[in-house]
């Protein structure tokens, strides 16, 4: 009984409460099948040892799929794949595919039960502060457009922010080193600017309450870079036996419509695609239309003080604090590719790519929430955003593809 009680406070009960009507929310909204399940049969593939589609039930997609040696291939990092891959030996890809938004919800639902563990172990204690901080990751970012969509794109963001999340646990939990490095590698994994990651994750790894010793600091870095090692390993050999070279990710060869051909013709990588990124991330505002939500974005993107207005609160951090001038960096550096990459995510209700860094701007927001309560001010920014990325899921489930 002692066991039960501890296990079951008021205040999990309630937190599991809210993750379960959180899943059924974005299950009910999920009327939209994608047509790009992609993942889910590259998951059958990687169990009978291949690197390509397999068994496809559906037309190639017209972007980012690369033709070579008689195959059709992925640009996309393979972790979410070899994730799946288990649930290929019970259940067949196309199944799997029909209920890609259900397992959606899933990932969502556990990325907002990560982040209220997250707060947790960042020492905030109120349950409202919490509460905010869940409603922000979930609502007030692309997370949600992104879950009741679905596709090859947005299911590996939703798998890369569950193990972002899961890394922070760890980082402010036990900071085991292994794990730590393990979760880099499946990070990288999943979506390469996540390597940027890696100098955050080492720090956190690194941390301690008392000062250790340099031998102590050194075996610990040692532990964290040889379990990151053999996903830069996989990485290089994917690409070998894909492509015949360990550099060549895919990025590069996939097919595209002309527009956006013209833009990777540019670079992959390029200060000329920073213009219209920057717009996307910062400027970029939808049009007023005569039906109701009366408010349409172009599916381009949205600025993200439209969208997450209430990550401005991350601001408020001690940049005094060594870690939170760790955080502020590494949300940059995360940023600074995606920036620079050509397309700027096409197919948004905000700027999609950001969520690869918005996880280091909710631990600042949470480090903020630990030394004080929040006021009317954010409540009322947070609520904001609810609302705008309502709208932006609204037209993404009903007027807009």
């Amino acid at each position: 009984m002692l066991l039960v009680r501890r296990h079951f406070t008021p205040l999990r009960i309630m937190a599991f409460a809210g993750l379960a009507d959180a899943w059924l929310v974005f299950v009910a909204m999920a009327r939209y099948n994608s047509d790009r399940p992609d993942i889910f049969f590259l998951a059958k593939a990687f169990t009978q040892s291949q690197s390509w589609l397999v068994g496809l039930n559906y037309p190639p997609g017209a972007s980012d799929v690369i033709f070579a040696n008689g195959h059709q291939y992925l640009p996309f990092g393979p972790f979410p794949a070899l994730l799946f891959a288990p649930l290929t030996f019970f259940i067949v890809p196309a199944q799997l595919a029909s209920h890609e938004t259900l397992i959606n919800a899933t990932l969502t639902t556990a990325c907002l039960g990560l982040t209220w563990w997250l707060a947790a172990r960042l020492g905030v204690k109120g349950v409202a502060e919490r509460s905010w901080l869940v409603l922000l990751i979930g609502f007030s970012s692309p997370v949600w457009w992104l879950t009741v969509l679905g596709g090859v794109w947005f299911t590996t963001q939703l798998v890369a922010l569950l193990l972002t999340l899961a890394a922070l646990v760890e980082g402010f939990g036990q900071r085991r080193p292994w794990l730590l490095g393990l979760l880099a590698g499946a990070m990288f994994l999943t979506r390469g600017p996540l390597i940027l990651a890696l100098p955050c994750l080492a720090f956190l790894a690194l941390r301690a309450e008392v000062s250790p010793s340099r031998k102590i600091i050194l075996k610990r870095l040692i532990v964290f870079t040889l379990a990151f090692l053999p996903a830069l390993a996989f990485y290089f050999y994917y690409n070998q036996i894909r492509f015949g070279s360990p550099l060549e990710s895919g990025y590069g060869l996939a097919t595209l419509p002309p527009w956006l051909a013209a833009l990777r013709a540019q670079g992959l990588f390029s200060l000329g695609h920073l213009p219209q990124n920057l717009d996307y991330l910062f400027f970029h505002l939808p049009r007023l239309v005569s039906q109701f939500p009366y408010l349409k974005p172009d599916g381009l993107g949205l600025s993200i003080f439209l969208t997450s207005p209430a990550l401005l609160l991350a601001l408020r951090a001690n940049w005094r604090a060594n870690l939170n001038v760790v955080l502020g960096l590494t949300f940059s550096l995360i940023l600074l590719p995606n920036l620079l990459y050509y397309g700027g995510g096409w197919v948004q209700y905000g700027f999609r790519y950001a969520l690869d860094a918005i996880p280091f701007a909710v631990v600042l927001c949470g480090l903020v929430l630990a030394r004080q309560k929040n006021s009317a001010l954010w409540w009322g920014l947070l609520l904001f955003g609810i609302v705008v990325n309502a709208i932006g899921t609204y037209w993404a489930l009903f007027g807009l593809t």
